[in-house]
């Protein structure tokens, strides 16, 4: 697929169109649970499967997942049965740890059953790109040597982190190479940790990492999708700056705001609440919220219409079907 023919046509489309960020309402549509689906690739592509069929989304999203090359780097893995896994403890402790850290193949941990599950998403599903799913560089670098101390040592010794974020970016540019190679039509990144920096600090901690993979990747065939909901609008000229030509905010920034930042010929989406909203909302506040975003939103053509991150388990499907009656009647369909 000719991705940026792909952008061109969302550009010019006249009726707004939706990519929520979602799973896991696939897991259980399968009859399976997160800790099957987190092991396996063939039930991760079943459930993106299952929801491409379902539900009128623009494109299909694999699983997000940001432990998955934390545990290829060597982090121990808490599996629960219904819920996402947890990193349990830290593998990083000094610069030392550090310096001698290698930098993991694509053979590592469960790297395989991801990719396996993109690979067959891609073979199964026809007519709209599928976009797998990675961590970034300073997010996957907090997970390696705890977040809070990474943060600290961006100002005590950042010759250190450079290097961790090196070889992150390293192992990740692999990984979405990978990605690409086996016919996905992008990645989404995601790269929340960064929104707790400064604007300035997130240039040089994550922006300049991220945009080494994007100029690695990121051509006619393969888009990358920055994602930072730990951005409350502060960092967004940073994330314009890695010179993705999409990029996806979470819940805590302003839509409207976001968009008037944002350049007319990259896409951007967003951000309804997947927990307060998705997750714990009546169907009519589903709808009712949604449609006000679609109003305030109407007037960028570049912009889609999601989810502010992943939807978690247990979404009434009643909310999914709501977020899309919204779309429906602002197109003019209901």
């Amino acid at each position: 697929m000719n991705i940026n023919q792909w952008i061109a046509d969302r550009l010019e489309q006249p009726t707004r169109v939706a990519l929520p960020i979602m799973t896991h309402p696939g897991i259980e549509l399968s009859g399976k649970k997160v800790i099957d689906a987190v092991r396996n690739g063939c039930i991760q592509a079943e459930a993106i499967r299952l929801l491409s069929e379902r539900y009128p989304s623009v494109a299909a999203t694999a699983m997000m997942d940001l432990t998955v090359e934390a545990e290829a780097f060597g982090c121990c893995i808490d599996f629960q049965e219904n819920e996402m896994p947890h990193i349990h403890g830290r593998l990083l402790s000094d610069a030392e740890a550090i310096r001698t850290l290698p930098v993991p193949d694509l053979t590592a941990g469960r790297l395989q059953e991801y990719l396996l599950a993109n690979s067959l998403a891609v073979e199964k599903i026809h007519g709209k790109p599928v976009f797998g799913g990675m961590i970034g560089p300073f997010s996957l670098a907090g997970r390696l040597y705890n977040l809070g101390e990474l943060m600290m040592a961006c100002y005590l010794d950042p010759d250190s982190v450079i290097l961790l974020l090196n070889k992150c970016t390293d192992f990740l540019m692999s990984y979405a190479q990978e990605m690409k190679q086996i016919g996905c039509g992008g990645v989404i990144m995601a790269e929340p940790a960064a929104g707790l920096l400064s604007n300035d600090d997130c240039l040089v901690f994550s922006s300049s990492f991220v945009a080494r993979i994007v100029k690695a990747v990121q051509d006619e065939t393969f888009l990358v999708i920055l994602h930072n909901c730990g951005n409350t609008g502060h960092c967004t000229d940073a994330m314009l700056k890695t010179g993705a030509n999409a990029f996806h905010f979470g819940n805590a920034v302003n839509m409207v705001d976001t968009l008037a930042a944002c350049p007319s010929n990259v896409l951007v989406m967003g951000n309804i609440d997947p927990v307060g909203v998705m997750q714990q909302g009546t169907p009519d506040y589903v709808k009712a919220v949604t449609l006000d975003l679609l109003n305030a939103t109407s007037g960028y053509r570049n912009y889609i219409l999601s989810t502010g991150c992943d939807i978690p388990p247990h979404v009434p499907e009643a909310n999914i079907r709501a977020f899309y009656e919204a779309l429906d009647c602002f197109n003019g369909l209901r």
